[in-house]
């Protein structure tokens, strides 16, 4: 029995292969790949490597093996039929027999564009009749803590969101929750709503890098459509820009509030504050 899991090398999944470390030896995991070389730190480490692509599905063959339990890290190539890509892990892992299927999905509450491959990918799963753990994770620290230069050079926080509160928390955390469920017993056929336990607005966030920082930061919020302008103008293409606005326009509707406690619960421990990621973010 193997614990694989795919985008490996990705921000998440370099969390979740040093938490697995830490609970199983490194001959029980196989990190899935697209490039070896990017992964040559986890075989020097005893991890089983295997190189594949969502986008090519002869490459999964003999990646999973009855009774492994599998993560599916959602991609992020937005232009290239993500629910698809997905399916193509989840027929293999199905064909293979596999003992438990889970994906990082996104928050329940979520209706913005980003959700549609998500709740598309969900759909699969449960068709598919594999044994399957849905980690719905909320939005991560780092999407706002690791693009701090532009903030503290303008003094702003820029965003569409209004007033909206967001229940974030650090990758870490969404991680450690993915561990929990691939070590642990008892998640079969669950769905789990992730948040951090608190939850903050774009004014607090502005108010906390300020005080890290020593500079005066502001929050300005604008339409949608100003900042998908904004994003564009920074060289984010179109459709991703689009996206990003119409989480913000979720936000502002309440959307990336998650109170259920699962992540805590989960991982057995506080989730990581903002005010934590921010200073971590400007040690840098």
């Amino acid at each position: 029995m193997s614990i694989v899991v795919t985008g490996a090398t990705g921000h998440l999944g370099r969390h979740v292969i040093e938490g697995l470390l830490e609970k199983v030896p490194a001959d029980q995991v196989t990190a899935v790949v697209r490039s070896e070389e990017k992964a040559a730190g986890f075989a020097a480490r005893g991890v089983r490597i295997a190189v594949a692509d969502y986008n090519a599905p002869e490459t999964f063959d003999g990646v999973f093996s009855a009774g492994d339990k599998v993560l599916l890290i959602s991609g992020n190539e937005f232009d290239k039929g993500r629910v698809a890509q997905h399916q193509v892990v989840l027929g293999a892992a199905k064909a293979a027999g596999v003992a438990l299927f889970a994906y990082t999905s996104a928050s329940g509450s979520l209706t913005a564009a980003l959700a549609d491959d998500h709740r598309g990918t969900e759909a699969a799963v449960l068709e598919s009749g594999v044994p399957y753990t849905l980690l719905r994770n909320g939005w991560y620290n780092e999407n706002y803590t690791e693009n701090l230069a532009p903030v503290l050079e303008h003094g702003a926080v820029v965003q569409a969101a209004g007033e909206g509160r967001i229940s974030a928390a650090a990758r870490a955390d969404y991680a450690a929750a993915a561990v929990a469920v691939l070590t642990g017993e008892g998640h079969e056929n669950k769905t789990y709503e992730l948040g951090g336990d608190t939850a903050f607005d774009f004014t607090e966030y502005a108010a906390a890098v300020s005080e890290a920082s020593g500079k005066e930061i502001a929050y300005n919020a604008v339409p949608a459509e100003t900042y998908k302008g904004i994003l564009t103008g920074a060289g984010l293409p179109e459709p991703f820009a689009a996206i990003l606005a119409g989480v913000d326009e979720s936000i502002a509707k309440g959307e990336l509030l998650v109170t259920s406690g699962d992540l805590s619960r989960l991982t057995g421990r506080p989730t990581t504050p903002i005010t934590e990621s921010i200073a971590a973010a400007l040690k840098g």
